[in-house]
């Protein structure tokens, strides 16, 4: 340390892809190791009850001053926090800006970084590109649910919203379930199913089938994956869900109560839910505030207003680290709402650290020999 000064490693998303930012298998593993912990609470996130996704921006509707950003469809700027424990003993933060009017600009909608820091000293470890890094680790999660929630026969996978996100979740449900049959997909834009059939076809041996209904899409599928964004959310009723059937939210959904109220809940982490609740009810808009962007607000709603029960919510870190059982039998129906856990990004972070660190990739930058003050 005193011969080099302090460094820490920059990895651009050319060297993230060479350490292995998509490869699920591994991923899938990494995220499993991660909930694993988060069921025993050997974690920290954010704010007082170290619970937190992050600290958001939230931008007013009517801006007071010139140049001031506006609030607009999936417009904030987030920073996310987090320590976790066990093999891993490190801490990181993930930030980003995020905007739909990127994607005519010829930019992703959101824009990430990450950097992984010394659990003890808190000096930087490595800054790195998160855009794929989130995706992956996003993706990952509906493949530990699969692993973990899907029912004994489960072997058909049904697509909702054939995107990138998405893309990473069927990747990760397969290594989940370990045998796959079929495929069914279904994206608004047929195009888009059409193309991401094409993709998945090189990486996936599976049936595939286009559907042109939500209904052909839902009716033979054991684990469903709904990763969609915009004003218009899909809609899913129970009766559309065959026996046994785990359906996984990732982007966000139109469902009835009745899916909520009839069936077991599972999610990332439920005390990080609760701190939704928290900011909507402290945000200058109210608990409307986070509609748009918690996939867990109508399941939030009703608990708050006493329907919704804990004891039908399971936390999916509980099921991975055996202290709870989300299924009573088979034909229990299962829906998983995912927020999203900064701890996912420091665990995926610090691995892919390691595996540039043995192969030598990215750049060390210096950032002193000696500190001017300390």
């Amino acid at each position: 340390m005193e011969e080099e000064g302090l460094q820490f490693l920059y990895l651009s998303e050319p060297d993230m892809l060479e350490a292995g930012v998509l490869d699920m298998k591994q991923c899938v593993k990494t995220i499993e190791d991660m909930f694993r912990l988060a069921g025993k609470g050997d974690y920290i996130m954010g704010g007082p009850k170290r619970d937190s996704h992050g600290i958001m921006l939230w931008y007013p509707d009517e801006p007071a001053f010139e140049g001031m950003p506006k609030a607009g469809p999936d417009r904030r700027y987030m920073v996310m926090p987090a320590y976790l424990g066990g093999r891993f003993h490190v801490t990181g933060q993930k930030w980003y800006g995020s905007n739909v009017e990127n994607i005519k600009k010829g930019l992703p909608r959101s824009i990430l970084m990450f950097s992984l820091n010394d659990a003890d000293t808190g000096a930087p470890m490595a800054i790195m590109s998160a855009n794929l890094l989130s995706a992956a680790r996003t993706g990952a999660v509906p493949g530990v649910a699969a692993k973990y929630l899907k029912s004994a026969t489960a072997e058909n996978i049904a697509v909702i919203g054939c995107g990138v996100i998405n893309h990473a979740c069927i990747m990760a449900i397969a290594e989940g379930m370990g045998r796959v049959s079929k495929v069914y997909l279904y994206d608004i834009n047929r195009d888009r199913a059409l193309s991401f059939q094409q993709d998945m076809e090189k990486e996936l041996n599976a049936e595939y089938v286009v559907c042109d209904t939500l209904e052909d899409v839902l009716k033979n599928a054991d684990v469903i994956s709904v990763a969609t964004a915009g004003k218009v959310k899909v809609h899913i009723t129970p009766e559309m869900l065959k026996p046994g059937a785990l359906l996984t939210i990732t982007g966000t959904a139109d469902l009835p109560k009745e899916m909520y109220l009839k069936n077991r809940v599972a999610v990332d982490n439920w005390q990080m839910h609760l701190d939704y609740l928290e900011e909507g009810k402290m945000c200058y808009q109210g608990i409307e505030g986070i509609r748009d962007w918690a996939s867990s607000y109508d399941m939030l709603m009703l608990y708050e207003q006493g329907l919704l029960k804990e004891d039908n919510i399971v936390s999916l870190g509980e099921v991975v680290a055996g202290t709870a059982l989300p299924r009573k039998n088979e034909e229990d129906k299962l829906l998983l709402v995912v927020g999203g856990l900064p701890i996912e990004d420091v665990a995926w972070g610090y691995d892919l650290y390691n595996n540039a660190l043995e192969k030598g990739l990215g750049q060390k930058l210096k950032i002193w020999d000696k500190p001017h003050w300390h």
